[in-house]
Parts: structure tokens; sequence; C-alpha cells
């Protein structure tokens, strides 16, 4: 009977484990690697905490709420990783120029390149998808690099090609593409929103110039990256030139009115005729101009519902502008008083009732005019002027009329109502003759 396991196999298979554990985990080369590698992890826990704060003093020098010191408290997060990431990735050129072996250490710098691509999307990244899809990325690189498969997969997706002509486009260019056009773009948009803060602060512009600074500087950013993230893939941007052209046509057909939106927005920044903070009306709607956008302007009304107005429509439809070339505006309130009543006392009154709210302005002055004799009223009109339409014009107007109305009764001067006098005629019988 044959033994159920042999000892001989046993015995080989040991051996083999044996001569693997001292090829490999037994090698002086990797105990040198891991050696480095832990003295680079030290070192990096002992530099980290002034590496904080001195990141943490540079970062607040403007303030808390500032984009700088945001992006300061996500590096001051990573200050460790990033440490240690930049002593090996030294110890690796070091190993590389002196020919020393050096996989553990680089192996050891994917792994922190991955960990510190990863925090980065969690905490920059807004967009949970564009976050996930940035980790996912760097995890597949650091694990086909530490597996040795990165360079066969490289090759592997360069293969890949599509001739177009003496154009060539693989998978990988178009990954490469990817990456470098979602890089140049989120940096792009990253240093447009820097140079619209810092053109906002530039109190000598006025509000619709600054705007359209900061439009312009991002598309010419935005177009910048893209054209830069074209040419480092090594394709020449002259073999799109005549697709290009097509294409423009194509788009310009299709999106006649995004066009036109886009025109007249920059129409309305040039001539000034509409800025943010203005208080306009435009097809019934009357509110503050919020923001000023590429196809369309944001408008606030008093009850917090936001319209958003094509820009076209501002061009191309007649526009009351309430803020325009000054914020005073005169408005008016008609009352009427009976026919017994003091005329001149009301007028009085009403002028008193004015000059008695807040807001009312007292230059111009208010003013009180008979506008005619009514059915069953004298006919007055209230005239007052304020500065700030955009906070609201009924309540100034209601706060007006309760005054009016507490003084009329004080003074008891009637405010009429229509009536109507009904006469009823009745006729005798006829009496018939006999």
């Amino acid at each position: 009977m044959d033994r159920f396991v042999d000892t001989a196999d046993l015995h080989q298979i040991w051996q083999v484990i044996q001569m693997s554990i001292k090829e490999h985990a037994l090698n002086i080369g990797n105990a040198e690697q891991l050696a480095v590698v832990a003295a680079a992890f030290v070192l990096a826990l002992f530099m980290a905490p002034p590496f904080r704060r001195g990141v943490s003093w540079l970062s607040r020098r403007r303030g808390d709420d500032d984009w700088l010191a945001r992006t300061g408290d996500t590096v001051s997060g990573l200050a460790l990783p990033i440490i240690w990431l930049c002593l090996q990735w030294i110890s690796g050129v070091v190993a590389e120029q002196a020919d020393w072996p050096r996989h553990l250490l680089t192996i050891t710098v994917s792994l922190l390149t991955a960990w510190i691509v990863i925090r980065l999307a969690a905490s920059l990244i807004r967009e949970p998808a564009i976050a996930k899809a940035v980790s996912i990325t760097a995890w597949t690189v650091a694990a086909l690099n530490i597996l040795g498969l990165l360079d066969p997969t490289i090759m592997l997706l360069d293969d890949l090609a599509l001739h177009m002509g003496q154009l060539r486009i693989s998978v990988l260019t178009v990954i490469k593409g990817v990456i470098a056009l979602g890089v140049l773009v989120w940096a792009a948009m990253l240093m447009a929103r820097v140079t619209e803060q810092r053109i906002s602060s530039l109190t000598n512009l006025t509000p619709s110039v600054r705007v359209l600074l900061t439009k312009l500087v991002k598309i010419v950013l935005v177009t910048v990256a893209v054209v830069v993230a074209i040419s480092s893939v090594g394709i020449d941007l002259t073999a799109f030139a005549v697709f290009g052209g097509a294409l423009g046509v194509g788009i310009g057909l299709g999106l006649q009115k995004s066009v036109a939106n886009l025109i007249s927005g920059v129409l309305i920044l040039l001539d000034k005729s509409v800025k943010p903070g203005d208080v306009i009306e435009a097809g019934g709607t009357y509110g503050q101009v919020k923001s000023l956008g590429g196809r369309y302007a944001s408008v606030i009304t008093r009850d917090g519902v936001e319209h958003l107005i094509p820009n076209e429509e501002l061009i191309s439809q007649r526009v009351s502008n309430w803020s325009y070339s000054s914020n005073e505006v005169r408005l008016r309130l008609p009352v009427g008083v009976s026919y017994s009543a003091d005329v001149r006392k009301a007028m009085q009154l009403m002028h008193d009732a004015a000059n008695e709210v807040d807001r009312v302005l007292a230059q111009p002055p208010a003013a009180v005019l008979i506008k005619g004799f009514g059915d069953s009223s004298v006919d007055l009109e209230l005239r007052f002027w304020i500065d700030d339409p955009m906070n609201g014009l009924a309540n100034v107007k209601s706060a007006i009329l309760l005054k009016i109305w507490d003084k009329f009764q004080e003074q008891n001067i009637e405010i009429p109502f229509p009536q109507r006098d009904m006469h009823i005629k009745t006729t005798m019988p006829s009496q018939n003759a006999d």
C-alpha cells in the first residue's frame, strides 16, 4: 500500500520554499531596501509636524476662509505620506544611479503615490464620480506597477491603434489625453477661481467689467488647457482642421440660440446696461440681478425665486433697470378722501406720513398733488423717493399707507368708498271705469 504523503516530495517542497526565502526575503539587497523604507518612514515622522506648522502658517496669512487656507489644510493632512514619498523618490534615484537593487523602493513609491492621489481626489474633487474614477485609476496603475505588468500593459494599449491617414490614435493616446485634459482643465478652473477673486477685489473696475474679465480669463484658460492636452499626447492639431471646420458649422447651426445668448451676454457686459446688483424688470419679472452667465442672467425676486432669463431676451426686449444710472426711484401712492374732508389737511398728513418712514429720502422731498375729482372722492397722489429698490417696493408702500390710515383715523378724515343711491318708483294701479 502506497503512502498517502511522500516524505521525499515534502522535503523537496520545503527546499524550494527555503531557496525562495533566501533569494527574496533573506536577500541582502531586499533587506537593505526594507531598511531604507523604514528609515525614510521614521524620518518622515519627525519632519511631518514642522511641515504641518509651516504649511498652516503660509496658507492662513490671508484668512481662515480663503481657498489657500483650505488647500493648506488638505496638504497638512497629507504631510506624512508626502514627505515619505519625497524621501523614497530620492532614495530610488540614488539607487538607480548607483545601480543598486530598487524593486521594493519602486513598490513603495507606487503605493505612496496612489495613496496621495486618492486622498487628494477625495478632498479636492467635489464630484463623487470623478473622485472615484481618479481613485480607481491610481490604484490600478499602482497594482500593475507592483506586479511588473505596467510596461506590458502600456505596450498592449499602444498597439491597439486606429490609423486615419498619417494620424495614429491608440488606446494609450486616448487614455493619456483624457488624463491630461482632466488635470489641465482642473488646473485651469482653479486658476480661474483665483483670478476671479483677484479681479473681484479691484474696486476701481465696474461690476460688469469684472464679470467680463472673469469670463474671458476662464475661456482662455480652458482653451489653452484643451490645446495643450491634445498637443501633449503627440497629436498634430492641423490634422483636425477640416474636421473641426465641419464640426464647427454643424454646431453653429444646431446651437444658434446658445451662441446668440453668449454674444448677447458679452454685449451686455460691454455696454453695462445690466450689471450684477441692478434691480430690473423684464418680462414681468422684478428682482435683483445676482449674476451674469454665458447663457443667462440670474434674477432673484423678493419671494426668493431665482429666474434664469436668457441674455438674448435682455437685448431684444424692453427691460426696466431701476438702478441703471442711479438707485434713486420715485414711487406713487394714490389716496382718495371724502368731499367733506379738509383736503389741505389730508395732503399735509400724507406728507408727514411719508417723512416718518426711514427708507423715504428727504431730498428730493416728497410731494402730494390733487389728481382730480372722482365720483366718490377727491383723488390725491403721494410721490416720494427711495434709494434702495433692491429692498422691495411693496413693503415701503405698505408702511406709508399704514401711517396714512392712522393719521386719517386720528383726524377723522374719511376715506370714501363707492356708493350708489337707489330710487324706487311706484305707479298707482289704474281703475277701469264701470
